[in-house]
């Protein structure tokens, strides 16, 4: 079922006048007045906008676009097949075009198809967008997700302006729409990604965890332009799956040894057999709470064998395949670390790696190891045609760092995780 915010025709069409002044400008001029208040009731202070890239600081009042906007919900079809999907299509298509001009890489970003059923299914994450258009042009969007655990206190913002359309004030208009809707959810936190290439900048900026650093760009100086901090860098790495597998081999060979017999290995191909899904509920759950996440508020997950059922159907309903290579505790027969591979319904197309964990309690045995250098090995089988893997770690990672780069795994990009309390 659609999100019931995704129907455009309930909403009336917010139109963003090129001046405060224009004869079109009275509806925003009262939004402005209604924003202020609201910011004056949660901070206690008057609301000084930030400024879009060619305004001075210091200038007062609503933020101006230099072009008039409408501002919709995005509309979320039943398939992309139908009468209503373009709109939906367009927002994968911009999600990639985002990541190829940031830094060169479009599949980082996954496609339509990938993204409806989590769109559908809001039991776990509710996805909200809005779509602003210059007359008849798609010019920008924003998403804004929302985990359902009772103590959830942020919202994942997607900023998507193309560089076409970027200094114009069109992305804080839908940034401030995003924190808006962030507060009207009962939300009073907002995260939000950022990329960078792998390159110094004139300007270098270190998150508050003190590992990692990442060049200013014009998404970062709008961020800090609005009182978001970088709480975290993560760094993206690529392995080629066609190098040679020997090394690999004798890592895993190497890190069995040192393992033990204490620990098996068990592998599958999503969908996880039912006697596993609550053993994986366990492990999945862990890793919100055991990695690395600096000073970003995120959720302890609540998982069970009904949410495995739930995110595997989001993920093979979209002809996605998914690796699973897990380490089995032999003397209480529990899941205590595992790796993920999944690759799109092109075969031939980028595999990314999603979750990799191993439970703190196991920590110092080599699991880590065990499940990336299995699961890759295990890979080249499966999927032949994928030429090379993706994955983010966070630079303070060490541990998961350092086997990647054993590995074969080398920087590709960096991503800034941001944070700010409304």
């Amino acid at each position: 079922m659609s999100n019931p915010l995704s129907a455009g025709a309930t909403l009336h069409p917010l139109v963003l006048p090129a001046r405060a002044d224009a004869a079109d400008a009275g509806e925003f001029r009262e939004l402005a007045g209604v924003r202020n208040a609201v910011y004056r009731e949660t901070t206690g202070r008057d609301e000084r906008p930030h400024p879009s890239n060619d305004q001075p600081s210091h200038r007062e009042g609503p933020v101006m676009t230099t072009v008039a906007l409408t501002i919709t919900p995005l509309i979320v079809p039943e398939t992309l097949d139908a009468p209503d999907a373009a709109e939906f299509r367009a927002y994968g298509e911009l999600n990639r075009r985002i990541c190829e001009e940031e830094v060169g890489l479009p599949d980082l970003a996954p496609d339509a198809a990938q993204m409806l059923p989590a769109w559908h299914d809001g039991t776990d994450t509710v996805n909200t967008g809005f779509v602003a258009r210059h007359g008849a042009d798609i010019v920008g969007m924003v998403t804004v997700s929302y985990a359902q655990e009772e103590d959830a206190h942020a919202a994942e913002v997607d900023l998507l302006v193309p560089s076409e359309h970027w200094g114009r004030g069109i992305e804080e208009e839908l940034l401030a729409l995003a924190e808006r809707e962030a507060l009207q959810h009962g939300r009073r936190v907002v995260q939000l990604w950022s990329l960078h290439r792998p390159e110094e900048g004139e300007r270098m900026l270190v998150p508050r965890t003190g590992w990692g650093r990442i060049p200013a760009t014009r998404l970062s100086d709008l961020l800090e332009s609005r009182s978001f901090t970088l709480e975290q860098v993560e760094r993206n790495s690529e392995f080629d799956l066609r190098a040679d597998a020997e090394p690999v081999r004798a890592m895993l060979a190497g890190a069995l040894a040192a393992a033990g017999e204490d620990y098996r290995i068990v592998e599958w191909m999503m969908p996880t057999p039912p006697e596993l899904r609550a053993g994986y509920a366990a492990v999945l759950a862990r890793l919100s709470t055991d990695a690395p996440s600096g000073d970003m508020d995120f959720v302890a997950e609540q998982w069970d064998a009904d949410r495995v059922v739930r995110r595997e159907a989001r993920i093979t309903g979209a002809g996605q395949a998914v690796s699973v290579v897990a380490v089995e505790h032999v003397p209480t027969g529990t899941l205590v670390a595992y790796n993920e591979l999944l690759i799109g319904a092109d075969r031939a197309g980028v595999t990314h790696q999603f979750g990799t964990l191993v439970a703190k309690d196991h920590r110092g045995h080599r699991l880590g190891t065990v499940v990336k250098c299995a699961n890759l090995l295990r890979w080249r089988d499966l999927m032949p045609q994928s030429r090379v893997v993706s994955t983010f770690n966070a630079e303070e990672n060490r541990p998961m760092l350092d086997i990647n780069e054993a590995v074969g795994f080398v920087p590709v990009s960096y991503a800034g995780a941001w944070q700010k309390k409304l």
